[in-house]
């Protein structure tokens, strides 16, 4: 006998209100930089992990923002393109490219990044100081976890 049907309450569901909410901050983000830098989400992404992580190569930047590698591939290529990212050969291994900000990219993101942090706190203020807390470690709990249950599909 087949089962029947369970009803998906979308409204409910972990994975929708995570992507909801996600979205709705990422474009609430980009409202502020957009404009005035003429960036996609993607490029302000890659030129934030390479603000942290640099130098990194392409596959690196991919692997750290979690994003379509094509995405990642156009918007390094327009970032290059644009004068925010300079790129160098490995002398070790000739196949090995880096990436890293370019002296015009790090000014970009030393004003980006001011805009972003404000950003946060103000989205933060909507919870107290103990619910940040608990947030942050329910959210890097579920992230883990998430990549578990990734890896083992």
């Amino acid at each position: 006998m087949p089962k029947p049907l369970q009803a998906l309450e979308l409204e409910k569901f972990l994975p929708y209100r995570l992507s909801v909410l996600a979205q709705i901050v990422s474009e609430s983000l980009h409202d502020l930089y957009a404009g005035p830098f003429d960036l996609t989400v993607t490029e302000w992404r890659v030129m934030a992990a390479l603000g942290r992580f640099a130098p990194l190569t392409a596959s690196d930047v991919w692997q750290r923002i979690v994003m379509d590698k094509v995405a990642v591939s156009r918007a390094v290529a327009r970032l290059l393109k644009r004068g925010f990212v300079d790129r160098a050969v490995d002398s070790a291994d000739r196949r090995r490219v880096s990436l890293r900000l370019s002296p015009h990219g790090q000014s970009v993101h030393a004003r980006i990044v001011p805009l972003a942090l404000e950003y946060e706190g103000r989205l933060y203020d909507a919870l107290t100081a103990d619910e940040r807390n608990q947030f942050d470690a329910l959210a890097g709990k579920l992230f883990i976890h998430a990549q578990a249950l990734r890896q083992s599909y």
